[in-house]
């Protein structure tokens, strides 16, 4: 879950909350070698048997990843879980299974890019299953709900931390062609936070992408209201109706989950997720689907 956001803004005129001095900036530089040289010495140890085997245990997109691939999702894994720190919840013991089952799913999103490791994320907590979180629902203009609500994940801009229930990650790890996966989804957010918003938006590298991911993205999130408003069936979690945020995360999840039918039936859109990603998920997913 993030925060509601505005339709699709162009990211062409965005600019710094600050200006840095020149120390400053001085200093941001070597801070940034010394992090990059602490990954590459992580990254050139042996992966542990253990680790390893417990990931080909619980994730099933593992075992279809080209070789190279499985590699470079290793050394991910490696700098990924030095980075971040891991908190149970409701006594939830935080196990080498569960950081490998989340740091796995999580790190097939930064495959053959240029990545800083989802910057904004500090802590991932994890609850043994769906937990009860405080919820505020807007009914009509000045109209607002307030109760609990039940939830497998969610983060924000300004958490510093994703929170997922265990059950609901295993499950998604063991099957990689149900269109369901809080880990793609919540990582998802995460990487909509890199260019500091949540706005469906995530750090593009040119404007000629950002022209074209406007264009696209805008178009697929009206036609999903509408569909969700008319009650036609979508390929796509209706989810992703609520605001331009939740539709890249819905729209991730179907990416690397159901390509071979997001190709099909939102071409437009699958070819943004592939320039964005630079991979093509139809080439290891299991999914299960004639649209070929």
């Amino acid at each position: 879950m993030a925060v509601s956001s505005p339709p699709f803004p162009k990211r062409a005129d965005w600019k710094p909350p600050f200006l840095a001095s020149p120390r400053r900036l001085d200093c941001l530089v070597i801070f940034g070698l010394l992090k990059q040289r602490k990954r590459r010495r992580l990254q050139s140890r042996p992966f542990p048997k253990e680790w390893l085997e417990a990931i080909k245990r619980n994730v099933a997109f593992f075992h279809r990843l080209a070789a190279g691939d499985q590699a470079e999702i290793l050394r991910h894994i490696q700098a990924f879980l030095a980075e971040k720190r891991f908190e149970g919840c409701d006594g939830l013991e935080i196990t080498d299974e569960i950081r490998l089952t989340i740091a796995a799913q999580a790190c097939l999103l930064l495959l053959h890019r240029k990545t800083d490791y989802f910057p904004r994320l500090l802590t991932i907590l994890v609850y043994p299953s769906a937990y009860m979180a405080e919820e505020k629902r807007q009914l009509q203009e000045h109209v607002w709900e307030e109760g609990k609500t039940t939830r497998l994940g969610e983060t924000g801009r300004l958490l510093g931390s994703v929170v997922l229930a265990w059950d609901a990650v295993r499950s998604g790890a063991a099957d990689a062609a149900d269109g369901k996966n809080v880990v793609l989804h919540e990582f998802a957010h995460q990487l909509d936070f890199e260019n500091f918003a949540a706005d469906g938006v995530p750090a593009l590298a040119s404007g000629e992408q950002q022209i074209s991911w406007h264009k696209v993205m805008q178009s697929e999130f009206a036609s999903l209201r509408a569909a969700d408003e008319s009650g036609i069936p979508t390929l796509l979690n209706t989810y992703g109706a609520t605001d331009p945020a939740e539709f890249f995360a819905v729209s991730v999840e179907a990416f690397f989950e159901q390509p071979h039918a997001l190709r099909v039936r939102h071409p437009k859109l699958y070819a943004e997720l592939r320039s964005y990603f630079n991979q093509d998920p139809t080439e290891y997913s299991s999914e299960r689907t004639t649209c070929d």
